[in-house]
């Protein structure tokens, strides 16, 4: 297994983060919906407190057009009930003006005092079927503009998406300086590059080690030709118990009520439905075992009723830390979990594996101090 090194600090810590159920996406039983639960301001800003309340570092706050809430709304509400933990905005890149969306940004970040971190999605938007490299395309320039935005007064961009020239404008400095970390996921050549050039942490969905390890030297080799090092992170479910057989209990306990029919409609709605990612989350499936696990403590069940991350770490407290510190030694220093329902599994693994973790806030570890007075214009001079 080729092992990839990163050159970030404190690799002895990780970003242990939990996940925001935005999207009509928790459940105690998969694919049978709850009141309870549903995609709220009430009940997911409950997930928001409860994981800062256990420690966990980050909150990744997923986004659809066709099911749930806004995610930029949604943080911003979030920022005066918080005071500890970051949130991990996802943005469609392009749903939004980029320089209207570079102000957004900006703003959000003086709210959560330098909280704030960005997941960059490329996605079709309504009722559109674009090419990948398209879409890529129109990210990397969003990216681009993001970044002029919050340095320069004047942005001229000429690309093949978006042209501004001799555009004028006070920098929409963030708090943080440099702006937020951005946060990234694909496996196509054009996603790669991308990440490569222009994004600080590579995510992955659960495979095989070997697998994980080909992606981060793959990705890694991109951002060589840029001169740059990236931070590698994995989005993946996790069930903890005491014991691995109560753990496993609870596995078939939440895939108990599952029809298949709603399982694949449930897939199928998912704007990421029919993605290269996604194409490996389903063949995970095909080569699990008899009891859905394609590797030691790696169950493929919940991706039956879950298209993108379609795995779940399953194990005792021992089993499951164990694991992570296996993801950690090839170079994995980001985790963004989940489990069903979303509290109660953020209790258990808060309770159980977090506090035997060192934990760290990435954008500290990056040294993203806040820029030099909030909300005050830095001069072309002061960035770079």
């Amino acid at each position: 297994m080729t092992v990839v090194p990163i050159t970030s600090p404190d690799l002895d810590a990780a970003e242990v983060s939990w996940f925001a159920s935005l999207c009509s996406d928790d459940y105690e039983f998969l694919g049978v919906p709850e009141g309870r639960l549903r995609s709220s301001f009430a009940h997911c800003s409950g997930i928001v407190k409860e994981a800062e309340a256990q420690g966990f570092r980050n909150i990744l706050c997923p986004s659809s057009y066709q099911v749930g809430q806004d995610t930029l709304s949604f943080v911003a509400g979030c920022a005066p009930i918080t005071d500890k933990i970051n949130m991990l905005a996802a943005v469609r890149c392009g749903e939004m003006q980029p320089i209207m969306l570079a102000r957004t940004i900006a703003t959000l970040d003086h709210m959560l005092e330098g909280r704030l971190t960005v997941n960059i999605i490329s996605s079709d938007f309504p009722g559109e079927k674009a090419e990948s490299a398209f879409r890529y395309q129109r990210s990397r320039e969003v990216v681009e503009i993001l970044k002029k935005a919050w340095t320069q007064g004047e942005i001229n961009h000429q690309g093949e998406v978006y042209n501004f020239e001799g555009l004028t404008t006070d920098p929409a400095v963030p708090y943080q300086t440099g702006g937020p970390l951005l946060y990234f996921g694909g496996y196509s050549p054009d996603a790669l590059e991308l990440c490569g050039q222009h994004c600080d942490v590579y995510l992955m969905w659960p495979e095989t080690k070997d697998m994980l390890a080909q992606r981060m030297t793959a990705v890694n080799a991109v951002a060589e030709r840029y001169n740059r090092t990236l931070d590698y992170g994995l989005r993946v479910h996790v069930i903890v118990r005491d014991t691995e057989a109560e753990a496993r209990e609870w596995a078939q306990h939440i895939v108990s009520k599952l029809d298949d029919e709603q399982g694949k409609a449930i897939r199928e709605r998912a704007l990421d439905s029919g993605s290269l990612g996604v194409s490996h989350q389903a063949k995970n499936r095909e080569l699990a075992d008899m009891d859905g696990f394609i590797e030691p403590n790696l169950w493929t069940g919940v991706g039956r009723a879950r298209s993108g991350c379609g795995a779940a770490l399953v194990g005792s407290t021992d089993q499951v830390l164990s694991k992570l510190e296996e993801y950690q030694k090839m170079g994995i220093r980001a985790f963004i979990l989940s489990g069903y329902p979303h509290i109660d599994e953020c209790k258990h693994f808060g309770s159980r594996v977090l506090p035997q973790m060192k934990t760290c806030s990435l954008p500290e570890a990056y040294g993203r101090v806040p820029a030099q007075t909030p909300m005050t214009p830095l001069g072309a001079g002061d960035r770079k």
